[in-house]
């Protein structure tokens, strides 16, 4: 120890030390105590030894200090100087203040006798502010309350001026006491009484007014209410009771205890008791149809109320401050009445029925099963409801005419929206949506009606084709449906709706009865049973279609947009006729094309003066489209849809005709004639397949624009008027082609192609762009042979052939 205090270490070591020695950390602590320490010292180890220690740390400490004093002498000189100069400061800041203290005790002492005085006069001077204000107040009531008297003896003529009085009171009263003042107490009770009467007045006229729909009687009550500072609560105070009385007609109408009660009553004679069987019986439904007619009936009613309250609103301002009313209960939070009263109205309705479908099962089979009846009442409601005026409308009306020249209508206003105009929501559909739950049941039982008739005539496995007499079910179910549902224009187009998938169901059965295999389409034989149960489909199929179609169309009341939903099922049904006789009609196609190529084995190159007589594929064909008619489409009833199929049949065979006429080769004079001869017949060929010939349009004129030019030369044929717009131009090139030597070969022998593959490879290409393409390189191949052989002409008909490509071209 002695060693480390001659070292002179600084104060830091020192500290370290006495942290690191167990005996010396306890001095460090700042929770050390002395007595404590001391028991501790006692108690754990020898006093000599801890005082020796103790006596140690002291004169290491002292040693310390002694270093410190020497090391630091100059600077603890310093600082004392600075502290005497310091205490002189400060005595002379104490004589200073002390000297402040007293002038602020002589100031004192002559400020407080003239406060006390101000404080005494100020508080006498509020007294007699206080006093005169009171007495003002007090003369001011005292005249009111004498006026007021003569107010109340004018009666309803002067009730909005005693309002106007007992407001002013009600401000006179406030913020003061007036009690113990004898000279007004009987006056305050006289005043507290007319409140209460003014009060009970007001109600009267205002609930008069609504009831009889005076609008004098509701603006005056509605002054009143203004003045007395109460328009707010009390129009809220109507509102409220309208939908309590509107919910109390809701739940007594839709009440199966009263319904039974009233039934029992009707069918109840003297001396006995009938027991009600509710559903069961038309008295029931009579009973409960009966009572929501009532209920719409006190519907319209409330409804006017309210409405009308809403109309004097709108117009009524105060004739002093010239606020709108309707502004006032704006501010309030109170707007739109009506717009509430109808979303009430609708949400009660709509609760009502369910609970009561909910609660009886015969309430619920009422309102499903005869849900257009329900409806047709709430449309009647509705349309009625549609009959009041506006009142946005009405208050600008009023407002330009002064329909209402009374002083307590005051002043009218404009602003206001009405809940039959409003646009931000749509109350017709808010009426119906009440019901969707009953309309979504009814739309369901429709279509099992609707569906019944159908499955009862296509039973699961049936093979036999219904009868035309059973068809009748369904139209008269369908029409049926259609005029119950014509009491709502939006149910009459969702019904429809199930009327078209009616008619798709049907489709679909017809269409899986349909047969499809190869007897169905032949036409070398007699008429096959597949093809007589096909005929039969379309039958059935175009007499549904055609009595739909004509009891839809007398239906005058139907929307446009169920009208297509019908006339787009009904379309599918013709689809189906088409899709069900075309493989007829192709087969029948395939014949008529067999039978034309076999005009190339015709011989045409006999020269003039030969016998002219029909060709022998023309008697053919004659006689087979004769006999197609004849079996197989004479016993289709729709003699109008099967002319339209076969039109283009006919159409067909004409152009198929003319196309294998200009591509014969070898052609003398007397075969020009016979030629001329099958275009005389041809006409008397396709006659069964159309009302008259010239119906075909251009085909028809194809076919008498070709035949003359039979006889006319090349130079003729390319001037003549018809080609290109009736006559196509590959159809006269591939007949100038015929008119040429063998040397310039047609198009189908330079691609080493039959007739017949020529004849498929123009089918498949209805492009004249693409035929005359095909034409072009059979000219060029010629003029190449032409050139390679070194002749010097071609064949007369080339140049005009080549003309012609070019005229095409333009």
């Amino acid at each position: 120890m002695d060693r480390l205090a001659s070292n002179g270490e600084d104060s830091a070591d020192i500290f370290n030390y006495f942290r690191s020695d167990e005996t010396y950390r306890v001095f460090l602590e700042d929770d050390f105590d002395v007595r404590t320490h001391a028991n501790d010292v006692i108690q754990g180890m020898a006093i000599s030894e801890h005082l020796s220690k103790l006596s140690d740390s002291v004169n290491m400490l002292d040693k310390e200090l002694h270093a410190q004093v020497v090391a630091r002498h100059e600077d603890l000189l310093s600082q004392a100087s600075g502290i005497e100069t310091l205490q002189g400061v400060l005595e002379m800041m104490t004589t200073r203040i002390q000297s402040l203290q007293a002038a602020v005790d002589r100031i004192r002492s002559k400020i407080t006798e003239p406060y006390s005085k101000i404080l005494s006069r100020t508080s006498q001077l509020r007294r007699l502010q206080e006093t005169c204000d009171l007495l003002r107040r007090i003369i001011r009531i005292l005249y009111l309350s004498q006026r007021l008297h003569s107010q109340l003896q004018g009666g309803a003529r002067e009730i909005t001026k005693a309002a106007q009085s007992l407001s002013e009171l009600d401000y006179l009263s406030q913020g003061v006491d007036l009690s113990g003042i004898d000279v007004i107490a009987q006056d305050r009770l006289f005043i507290k009484q007319a409140r209460q009467d003014v009060d009970r007045q007001a109600d009267k006229m205002l609930e008069q007014g609504i009831e009889t729909q005076n609008q004098t009687q509701v603006a005056t009550a509605l002054q009143v209410f203004y003045n007395l500072d109460c328009l707010t609560s009390r129009v809220q105070k109507v509102l409220t009771s309208s939908r309590q009385n509107l919910q109390s007609e809701i739940d007594n109408t839709l009440d199966i205890r009263t319904l039974l009660q009233s039934q029992t009553a009707i069918r109840s004679g003297p001396g006995r008791a009938a027991m009600p069987i509710p559903g069961n019986t038309a008295a029931f439904r009579a009973s409960l149809w009966t009572n929501v007619e009532k209920l719409t009936d006190r519907i319209l009613t409330i409804y006017c109320q309210v409405h009308h309250l809403q109309r004097v609103l709108l117009k009524k301002r105060d004739p002093i401050s010239h606020v709108l009313f309707s502004e006032e209960l704006a501010k309030q939070g109170v707007s739109n009445i009506l717009k509430h009263f109808w979303t009430f109205l609708t949400e009660s309705l709509s609760t009502g029925l369910y609970s009561a479908a909910d609660g009886s099962t015969h309430m619920k089979q009422a309102f499903e099963g005869e849900f257009p009846k329900l409806l047709r009442l709430l449309n009647d409601m509705w349309k009625q409801l549609q009959h009041f005026p506006d009142p946005t409308q009405d208050a600008a009306i009023t407002m330009a005419t002064s329909v209402i020249d009374s002083p307590m209508i005051g002043q009218l206003g404009g602003d206001g929206d009405g809940v039959l105009n409003d646009a931000s929501y749509c109350p017709e559909k808010m009426l119906k949506q009440s019901l969707q739950q009953f309309q979504n049941a009814y739309l369901s039982r429709s279509l099992s009606r609707l569906f019944d008739p159908i499955n009862l005539i296509f039973p699961a496995g049936a093979t036999t084709v219904p009868q035309k007499q059973e068809l009748d079910n369904i139209t008269k179910t369908i029409t049926s449906e259609l005029t119950l549902a014509s009491v709502d224009d939006d149910l009459c187009v969702l019904v429809a709706k199930n009327v078209s998938k009616t008619l798709h169901l049907f489709t679909a059965k017809c269409e899986q009865m349909v047969s499809t295999d190869g007897d169905s389409c032949q036409v070398i034989g007699p008429l096959t049973q597949s093809q007589r149960r096909n005929i039969a489909i379309v039958n059935i199929l175009y007499t549904l279609h055609q009595a739909v179609y004509k009891e839809v169309s007398v239906m005058g009341y139907l929307k446009q947009e169920a009208i297509d939903a019908i006339r787009t099922a009904l379309q599918d049904i013709v689809s189906m006729m088409e899709n069900t006789i075309r493989p007829l009609l192709s087969s029948v196609s395939d014949a008529i094309t067999a039978i034309l190529h076999t005009i190339h084995n015709e011989n045409y190159s006999i020269s003039a003066g030969s016998e002219n007589q029909c060709s022998l594929y023309m008697r053919e064909l004659q006689g087979f489209i004769v006999r197609v008619h004849t079996d197989y489409l004479s016993g289709f009833d729709c003699h109008e849809f099967i002319l339209e199929c076969v039109q283009p049949l006919a159409c067909r065979t004409i152009e198929l005709f003319v196309r294998h006429v200009s591509l014969l080769r070898l052609v003398g004079e007397g075969g020009k004639m016979k030629l001329a001869a099958d275009f005389s017949q041809m006409e008397i060929a396709i006659s069964p397949f159309c009302r008259r010939v010239s119906d075909l349009g251009r085909t028809y004129k194809l076919l008498r624009s070709f035949r003359p030019i039979l006889f006319q030369t090349a130079e003729h044929i390319a001037s003549s008027p018809s080609l290109g717009d009736i006559i196509p131009y590959s159809t006269i090139l591939h007949f100038l082609f015929s008119r040429s030597p063998l040397e310039l070969r047609s198009p189908h022998e330079v691609a080493d192609w039959t007739l017949v593959q020529y004849s498929q490879w123009l089918d498949e290409h209805p492009s004249e762009e693409e035929i005359l393409s095909l034409i072009r390189g059979t000219l060029e191949a010629y003029e190449q042979a032409v050139k390679s052989k070194g002749d010097k002409e071609f064949a007369s008909t080339y140049p005009v052939m080549i003309q012609l490509l070019q005229n095409a071209a333009v």
